[in-house]
């Protein structure tokens, strides 16, 4: 692959991956709506997905009619496609940098706080007077926990305000840092290193890539 593809396809990831890293090296978890999770992850993605299938599958015919501007019109498809799988995705919290255990006493405070009538079945909580219902999932490796609507009715300020709730909570909450942030913080800033060594030793082709990315039939 050309370095300007390379570039194209790592550097985003590589940005995200170190942003991950840095959050579960903090002392400090992090609390985030399921639609800003999945649209990082989007970006993080969109060079992989422009070096793959939007080039691979470029519309001859617009590319044709539009010329240079059909890159405008696939990066406004792409931003349709994942705004559309964001919101087909049920409501959903994730906390990043912390434990079940550890989560688990300030979410039982903000649901009461938020709704005196709410119920715990295990992993499952309901909140009647929020429209809330959601399961309790995590992800030990990477200690986030994912809070996911469950049920058809589900009211979106409900969230909003359990969202708030938990995050006044954890300000106070200061847990040890992730020992895996080090391996993808290591990994993203190697992969930053490596983009930025290949678009310094290799300007020219990276610019004639750039150039033959864009030189449309």
């Amino acid at each position: 692959m050309d370095p300007f593809r390379m570039a194209l396809a790592q550097g985003p990831l590589a940005v995200y991956l170190a942003v991950l890293g840095l959050i579960n090296l903090s002392r400090r978890p992090i609390v985030t709506t399921g639609a800003r999770d999945s649209a990082a992850l989007a970006i993080a993605l969109s060079g992989l997905i422009t070096v793959g299938p939007i080039e691979l599958f470029m519309p001859q015919a617009a590319a044709m009619q539009f010329g240079v501007y059909v890159w405008v019109l696939l990066a406004a498809f792409y931003v349709l496609v994942v705004t559309l799988w964001i919101l087909t995705q049920r409501p959903r919290l994730v906390i990043y940098n912390v434990s079940l255990d550890e989560l688990r006493p300030i979410l039982a405070e903000a649901v009461a706080r938020i709704d005196p009538d709410a119920r715990w079945a295990g992993n499952a909580v309901l909140l009647p007077n929020q429209q809330l219902e959601f399961h309790i999932e995590t992800f030990a490796w990477m200690r986030n926990v994912t809070l996911t609507a469950v049920g058809e009715v589900q009211s979106y300020r409900g969230w909003r305000n359990l969202e708030a709730a938990l995050a006044a909570g954890l300000r106070e909450l200061e847990v040890r840092p992730n020992p895996h942030g080090a391996g993808m913080l290591l990994l993203g800033l190697l992969m930053v290193a490596g983009v930025l060594w290949r678009v310094a030793t290799e300007a020219q082709q990276v610019a004639e890539a750039f150039r033959d990315m864009l030189r449309l039939p």
